[in-house]
C-alpha cells in the first residue's frame, strides 16, 4: 500500500470508527427515551434490536482499526467497511419506509464506508 493510500485509509477509517464507537455506545447504554431525540426510529424498534445494532457498530469500528494496526487478520478491515455499507443501506431503507427523508447522514456514512473499502483491499 502506498503511503498516500494508507494515510487516506487511516484518516477516513479513523473518523468512521469514532462515529460508530460513539453511536454504537449510545445505542448500547441509553434508554429508549434517551435515544428518541436523536433517533426517532427506536420508537418502533425492539430495544434488543437497537442494542444489537449498537454492538455491531462498536465491533465494526474496532474491526476498521485494530486488525490493520496489529497486522492480525487485517482483512477484517475490509469486512467491517463492507458491513457499514450494508448497515447504512438498511438504515436508509428504514428511514424512507418511515417517511423520514432526512437521510443525508446515512448517505454520507454509506459513501465514507464505501471509500474506506478501497484502501482496505490492500490488506487482502
Amino acid at each position: 500500500m502506498t503511503d498516500e493510500l494508507e494515510s487516506v485509509y487511516w484518516v477516513v477509517a479513523g473518523l468512521l470508527a469514532l462515529f460508530y464507537l460513539y453511536g454504537g455506545g449510545v445505542k448500547v447504554v441509553r434508554s429508549r427515551e434517551g435515544l428518541l431525540p436523536m433517533m426517532a426510529w427506536v420508537d418502533s424498534t425492539p430495544m434488543p434490536a437497537v442494542r444489537t445494532i449498537g454492538v455491531i457498530e462498536i465491533l465494526g469500528a474496532i474491526g476498521l482499526i485494530l486488525p490493520p494496526l496489529t497486522g492480525i487478520a487485517p482483512w477484517l478491515a475490509l469486512a467491517a467497511a463492507v458491513g457499514f455499507v450494508v448497515l447504512q443501506i438498511g438504515a436508509t431503507r428504514v428511514h424512507l419506509k418511515r417517511g423520514d427523508h432526512r437521510i443525508a447522514l446515512n448517505i454520507t456514512l454509506l459513501l465514507t464506508a464505501a471509500v474506506t473499502t478501497w484502501p482496505a483491499t490492500a490488506w487482502l
